[in-house]
């Protein structure tokens, strides 16, 4: 089993124009910490990355995320929402698959380029998050609680989900919290060159919009706070 502290990849952090190096501690960087939505409606959910509500009911998992990811949900309580989506899912094989399902169902019902792009980047990025749910199997750190393996296996199978976050970056150029969520994932997939790239993107784009902002720097404090333990 690999070590958390000398194994585990970094929860990505954005400072300054790059992502920063690999703290201490660290950890798959989808789900490793919870997002500041700014009050937006998410999935129920304890105080900590990995606590789940124990009286949630998961046989409301799809039609709650399905309603939680409205046009109007911004792209980083979308992040929330399907990092979420993604731990309750994984102990519930079923249940995942009929998540996937539906947020693949969703592409091809979207109409405009808006719908589409917001349906290609939720359905990605819950792959990506599935992705690093089942790398974290494989870390000697606190985890998510049982998951069920063949399943989780069978759902990141196929295309990468940065497949299709590129496609809704193409149809979304200018949505910066989009290139936040990217920078994540090619951090996740060991794509330095990618992971750069956006980052710079995002903080560029954190100038006009405070939650994404916000973001940045609350996973940068995190970062450092870590890496001086």
């Amino acid at each position: 089993m690999k070590t958390f502290a000398s194994q585990a990849r970094a929860c990505a952090v954005l400072l300054g124009l790059s992502l920063l190096s690999m703290p201490a501690h660290a950890g798959p960087p989808l789900l490793c910490e919870p997002f500041d939505t700014a009050g937006a409606p998410s999935l129920p959910w304890g105080s900590g990355w990995n606590t789940p509500s124990p009286t949630y009911g998961i046989a409301h998992l799809v039609a709650d995320t399905r309603r939680l990811l409205a046009d109007d949900t911004p792209i980083i309580a979308r992040m929330e929402t399907l990092r979420r989506a993604a731990i309750y899912a994984g102990r519930d094989g079923a249940v995942l698959r009929e998540l996937s399902a539906m947020l693949e169902a969703r592409i091809a019902a979207a109409t405009g380029r808006p719908a589409q792009a917001l349906a290609l980047f939720d359905a990605g990025y819950f792959r990506e998050t599935l992705q690093d749910l089942l790398r974290l199997q494989g870390y000697d750190m606190p985890g998510t609680g049982h998951v069920d393996m063949p399943a989780l296996r069978a759902q990141v199978a196929g295309e990468d989900g940065s497949v299709r976050i590129a496609r809704a970056l193409a149809l979304q150029p200018s949505d910066g919290a989009m290139r936040f969520a990217a920078a994540l994932v090619a951090q996740a997939d060991e794509r330095a060159a990618d992971a750069g790239r956006f980052a710079v993107q995002a903080r560029q784009a954190a100038a006009g919009d405070a939650l994404l902002a916000r973001n940045i720097a609350q996973l940068a404090h995190r970062e450092a706070g870590a890496g001086t333990e």
